[in-house]
């Protein structure tokens, strides 16, 4: 593409915004090719009104919140691009594979396919968790092969956030995929670009504002905070009970052994993954004794400070932990833009071989 133009990018599963919110500051490296909102989708009611605050103030409309299977899809309008992080519940490595079989969850990839065949857009974007590898019986498989037979050649790759200046360990896979009629041909962008950029967890947390939305303290009990003060930095609840630290009352009685259990983070080196969900233990805790706010739970996911979630504590720790990191998809989205514009960049070959 030699001229100026913006792409018009639809959104099915869109969450609070991670992936939009890198879209639309992402453009081509001669600043002809960007991006603009068209429509999006979600089921929950808070995660829409996030999105809408956030990332399409002027045009609520344009979000469509409902059950998906209930998305009168042909309705929606023609798009150029296509985002969506379908649900990833079938797929975690945290509980059962059900993949495919899973009818509630584990079917819903197929609304983003009807959308590839309705609108054919030039190119598109999926996310989802690693473990949708595994799960099931090849259906990581059935997935790309219903990707390919809509008419897209893909790129897939497990990406590492911690590689690309986020600071979490997040690993997700991503699949880009680029129309077969279109002459263009996305490589995956080179992580070693990122390498020089602090990713702890104390940059990342540093100078938060005082008045900073969604940054309230949550109050926790006092066993809670004694036990956090015989875990140091780095350390989950069992290395503590394992070094002898811990008095017997403050031990956990669990079979499951999860490392995110009362887990620390570690100053000097990225955060842990950033979960939506999860009792007790599971929340993220400071070097410092106390749990994370919901705001530094955003910092970690890279989004910025003005960005406001919409609803109650719980609901807002879902939403971020829903998330993509905005800086993820910004330098993904990035890279899709250089391509259609001719533009080298600093490319390695995909990671995964299907």
């Amino acid at each position: 593409m030699d001229k100026t133009f913006t792409f018009k990018l639809g959104e099915l599963f869109c969450g609070p915004g991670g992936i939009a919110y890198g879209a639309l500051h992402a453009q081509s490296s001669d600043g002809k090719l960007k991006i603009s909102h068209a429509w999006a989708n979600d089921f929950d009611r808070d995660t829409c009104d996030t999105y809408i605050k956030n990332i399409c103030p002027d045009t609520p409309e344009s979000v469509y919140c409902m059950d998906v299977r209930k998305l009168d899809i042909k309705s929606l309008g023609n798009i150029d691009a296509f985002a969506y992080g379908f649900p990833c519940n079938s797929f975690s490595n945290v509980g059962e594979h059900k993949g495919l079989a899973n009818e509630k969850f584990g079917q819903l990839y197929w609304y983003g396919i009807e959308v590839l065949r309705t609108y054919k857009p030039k190119w598109f974007i999926a996310e989802n968790v690693s473990g949708i590898r595994s799960a099931g019986s090849g259906d990581f498989k059935i997935i790309l092969n219903d990707m390919r037979e809509s008419g897209y050649k893909l790129t897939v790759n497990l990406y590492k956030a911690e590689q690309y200046g986020i600071p979490q360990t997040r690993h997700r896979v991503i699949i880009v995929g680029i129309r077969n009629d279109l002459d263009v041909d996305f490589h995956v962008p080179d992580p070693a670009v990122y390498a020089d950029i602090d990713i702890s967890a104390q940059k990342a947390l540093s100078d938060i504002p005082a008045d900073a939305p969604n940054n309230e303290v949550r109050k926790i009990a006092d066993k809670v905070q004694r036990r956090l003060s015989y875990i140091r930095p780095g350390e989950n609840v069992w290395q503590a009970e394992e070094s002898g630290r811990l008095p017997d009352e403050l031990k956990i009685h669990t079979k499951t052994r999860i490392s995110q259990i009362y887990r620390k983070l570690d100053p000097d080196k990225p955060a842990y993954t950033v979960t939506a969900a999860g009792g007790g233990g599971t929340f993220m805790y400071h070097w410092t004794d106390r749990e994370l706010t919901n705001r530094e739970r955003a910092r970690i996911q890279t989004f910025p400070d003005t960005y406001e979630f919409v609803g109650k504590y719980s609901s807002v720790r879902k939403q971020i932990g829903m998330a993509v990191p905005c800086r993820l998809s910004q330098i993904v989205i990035t890279a899709v833009l250089n391509s259609f514009a001719g533009i080298d960049y600093p490319w390695i070959e995909p990671n995964l071989k299907e």
